[in-house]
């Protein structure tokens, strides 16, 4: 395994160390640099604001667009029957044949066409039946009516059982009764699968960080071992990591099963669901819908910008890929999101995320009170935020000789990186408050754009507010069913939330990234990783 690849520990170079800060600085920077300008001049402190105000109109279209596209892509794949089109490619050139006149307007139907005739030429590719998904689920505490449902999607799917292995990772410090629900697990899904694996991941163990990484990673070791054992040929195993509460919708693992065969660079490729925080979202607190539906929203919306895929929570690899570059970082508690710049560096910049445009379903926070809820959100999307410290790693590599050839490829990655973090700390005060910061250091200014400028905000606010009214009309199209004990105001009680929007987008978008921003400024790393219990409502 290359050392290139893993996260500092201890002290950190002079340019690491700058790098780390590099966001925060930029943030607070922005921030002071509003009030600045708007004591040298009022004006130009009013012609900031707008520029930044324009560029959140231009962004909130651009979002509003690719959300109802996103939106409508999505529905078309889950229509695709993924299993047949996966059997189509055991014989390409009959498949073709069969359906070469075929018109047919379902989700990538010509594309589906054309892959069949580029492998009716080959007979260098993996066949629908030799692949193999192992499933590893990791869990810490959670109680079985969180991990039975995961687990009964996953044997759902639609994808042959007897070539699914499903790992168990749980941790060893979850104590007694997470043992017990592992036990109570493997025995009622015992036979379902090739195998049911359980594996406990030891407590304390030398250079782990006590987070989901170093459990994945133990339990992804075992399956290596497991796979090899069985004399499974490593390089058709594809590995999906799931959280205890992620739901597959049926045809996911056909679907990535599919990808990986039809791609010829499939070892050098992650396989990306869709992430919809949907589970539980009825029984969620209002400011908790919110945020879900926005992160649905945003993952919806990456289906639509292959530039900017990156994985993020569940995600599907190749075992062999996996095993080269030893697995999942044991060094940071967002080892999802870093995964892909770990294994974009492990592969020399020859690596991708591609989309699998169908649903993994996950919860919304939910905690045993409405304060210990609003808690548990700020900790799970500061985690979440901590992701600015791929900016020091990233930035490390733009700038160094090894991989100088990628230059060019890699700056915009790491400007749209930096960029990102930067947006998520600074916009929401800006749009809220920015307008007044010129007028009220001004107050005597007889300027007609200062004294005016809060209600150019204010208009601008309310263009903008039209995504948000898409925004809304589509949370409503994509909730599950209402189940029977809601009554039917609790529909108007969806539409009612996106008030809160301003308050949260402050609280949840803005503190959470300024406080992970802070932390990495100060050198003061976040290496536990607060595990956001979701509780199940009955």
């Amino acid at each position: 395994m290359a050392r290139d690849i893993e996260l500092p520990r201890g002290k950190r170079t002079p340019l690491y160390r700058f790098l780390e800060i590099l966001p925060g600085f930029l943030s607070y920077f922005l921030i002071i640099l509003l009030v600045v300008l708007s004591l040298i001049n009022p004006i130009l402190g009013s012609i900031y604001v707008l520029f930044l105000i324009a560029v959140t109109l231009a962004k909130a279209v651009g979002i509003a667009v690719r959300t109802t596209q996103g939106f409508e892509v999505v529905k078309k794949a889950q229509k695709v029957d993924w299993q047949a089109r996966l059997a189509d490619l055991s014989k390409p050139q009959e498949s073709f044949e069969r359906l070469q006149k075929r018109k047919d307007k379902s989700f990538d139907f010509k594309q589906h066409k054309e892959n069949l005739r580029a492998l009716a030429t080959k007979t260098d590719y993996p066949k629908p039946e030799e692949i193999y998904h192992a499933v590893i689920m990791v869990a810490y505490n959670e109680g079985l009516e969180t991990m039975v449902p995961s687990v009964e999607a996953v044997q759902k799917t639609g994808f042959d059982n007897q070539r699914i292995i499903f790992v168990l990772g749980y941790e060893e410090r979850g104590g007694l009764e997470m043992e017990e629900n592992a036990q109570a697990l493997k025995e009622k899904f015992d036979g379902v699968f090739y195998d049911f694996i359980l594996v406990k991941h030891p407590d304390g163990l030398k250079g782990e960080i006590k987070g989901k990484g170093p459990n994945l990673c133990y339990a992804a070791e075992r399956l290596a071992e497991f796979v090899k054992r069985e004399k499974i040929v490593t390089e058709n195993v594809i590995v999906t990591s799931l959280d205890s509460d992620n739901q597959m919708a049926p045809g996911y693992l056909d679907y990535v099963a599919y990808e990986f065969i039809v791609h010829e660079d499939r070892q050098n490729l992650s396989y990306q669901p869709v992430s919809l925080f949907m589970n539980n979202i009825w029984e969620a607190a209002p400011p908790m819908r919110v945020i879900a539906v926005s992160n649905s929203f945003f993952n919806i919306i990456n289906t639509m910008r292959p530039h900017l895929m990156r994985n993020f929570a569940s995600h599907s690899q190749p075992l062999k890929a996996l095993e080269a570059m030893g697995f999942w970082s044991k060094r940071t508690i967002v080892e999802d999101g870093h995964q892909y710049w770990r294994s974009y560096f492990f592969f020399k910049g020859k690596y991708d995320a591609i989309s699998i445009k169908v649903p993994i379903y996950q919860d919304a926070v939910i905690e045993d009170t409405l304060w210990k809820t609003l808690k548990a959100q700020f900790v799970q999307l500061r985690r979440w935020d901590y992701g600015a410290s791929d900016v020091a790693y990233v930035g490390v590599r733009l700038f160094s000789k090894e991989y100088r050839k990628n230059f060019w490829n890699l700056l915009p990655k790491f400007i749209r990186l930096l960029e990102g973090h930067v947006t998520l700390a600074i916009m929401a005060p800006m749009i809220a408050f920015g307008g007044w910061v010129p007028r009220l250091l001004n107050f005597r200014s007889r300027d007609l754009a200062t004294y005016n400028l809060p209600n150019t905000v204010s208009w601008t606010q309310f263009f903008a507010s039209i995504g948000l009214f898409i925004t809304i009309l589509l949370s409503l199209r994509m909730l599950p069913r209402r189940p029977a004990k809601y009554p039917r105001k609790k529909t108007a009680a969806m539409v009612l939330q996106w008030l809160l929007m301003p308050i949260i987008a402050i609280v949840y978008q803005s503190m959470a990234a300024f406080y992970a921003q802070t932390r990495l400024m100060a050198g003061r790393y976040m290496e536990n990783f607060d595990v956001t219990k979701k509780v199940v409502k009955k």
